[in-house]
């Protein structure tokens, strides 16, 4: 996979696919390039949370399509050697996050994510986000 390969937004506009620091993070990268999730976001939490080293905010277009990226990560982390990833939120597939430890995956729906807008807590511009005073 070429690098600068586009992602699709939410909003339809194509953007550069992130480049990750380690082989987990690409490879989750790439997973949700192929499986085709919106508005892919690395936040590079080292030296700023010790929770993790990373987190990667994604979007997919539907309650179905947000569990079926987290079904396809939880499946690439185990052939990873990460075998059982912590995972929350599958019953309703609005806001699924998969803990692997040194990366913590969110998954929403469009609106969901607008909603809880965690890219902002971390100063993250992202293409789904609005201007607040409009």
């Amino acid at each position: 996979m070429d690098e600068i390969d586009p992602v699709r937004s939410e909003d339809g506009q194509d953007a550069p696919l992130p480049i990750g620091v380690t082989e987990l993070e690409n490879a989750i990268l790439a997973k949700l390039d192929e499986d085709k999730a919106q508005d892919i976001v690395l936040i590079d939490l080292r030296g700023k949370s010790p929770m993790s080293d990373a987190m990667i905010v994604a979007s997919g277009r539907s309650h179905r399509h947000v569990g079926a990226l987290a079904d396809h990560l939880q499946r690439l982390l185990k052939e990873m050697g990460l075998g059982r990833v912590k995972v929350s939120g599958l019953p309703h597939c609005d806001w699924v996050l998969l803990d692997a430890g040194d990366v913590i995956v969110h998954l929403f729906r469009p609106e969901v994510r607008s909603f809880y807008n965690i890219e902002k807590i971390w100063s993250v511009d992202s293409g789904h986000r609005t201007d607040s005073r409009a």
